[in-house]
């Protein structure tokens, strides 16, 4: 009986270490081929008073240049991304241009082993923004010269009523010859005055 027992211990034996060779030959299931976040620089719900250069993901395997997409919005869902992502490994880094102090968005879509794409964001928070750019100087527009006036024309009609010098001018000679006149029928009215008496004389 003690040999029968023996012989199903080490029968049980090869099974189980067939089912275990089995086990380690069968591919990875579904949910270990997915690719998964497992940190960032800045850190997810972070608050940075100094702006990174860079942003830093780290995944749980390599991602594929060809099927990864990251953005990076700032405020007022303004762009935050300064160029396209560097790949080294399982992490990937995005310039980052800050702008005004706020909440940003940093969205990423990778691929993974099994085909199906993986999404997900982190926000951190920057409590400092960057300066505003100085306006631009405006140039002042130019005076307008002053609008000379329009010279009058000239009037070329001469006034029909004669200058003052004028009209006095020719009363005085009038004048003269009216004189001239009652002198000179004085001295006729005196001479036919001294005829007449002469004659009845």
């Amino acid at each position: 009986m003690g040999g029968r027992v023996a012989r199903a211990t080490a029968a049980w034996s090869v099974v189980l270490g067939l089912v275990a060779g089995v086990s380690v030959l069968l591919p990875a299931t579904p949910a270990a081929a997915h690719n998964s976040l497992t940190g960032s620089d800045p850190k997810n719900g972070a608050r940075v008073a100094t702006a990174p250069k860079r942003v830093e993901l780290r995944f749980l395997a390599s991602p594929a240049p060809a099927a990864t997409k990251i953005t990076i919005t700032g405020p007022d869902n303004v762009p935050a991304a300064g160029g396209a992502p560097t790949f080294a490994g399982n992490r990937v880094s995005v310039p980052f241009t800050p702008g005004a102090a706020g909440l940003y968005i940093v969205a990423y879509r990778v691929g993974s082993a099994d085909g199906h794409p993986v999404s997900g964001e982190i926000r951190f928070t920057l409590t400092t923004g960057t300066a505003a750019a100085p306006p631009s100087a405006t140039a002042t527009p130019a005076t307008a010269a002053p609008s000379t006036p329009a010279a009058s024309p000239a009037t070329s009609a001469v006034s029909p009523t004669p200058a003052a010098d004028e009209v006095d001018s020719d009363g005085g000679t009038g004048w003269l010859w009216a004189a001239g006149v009652a002198v000179a029928l004085v001295a006729l009215g005196g001479g036919l005055l001294l005829r007449r008496r002469s004659a009845r004389g």
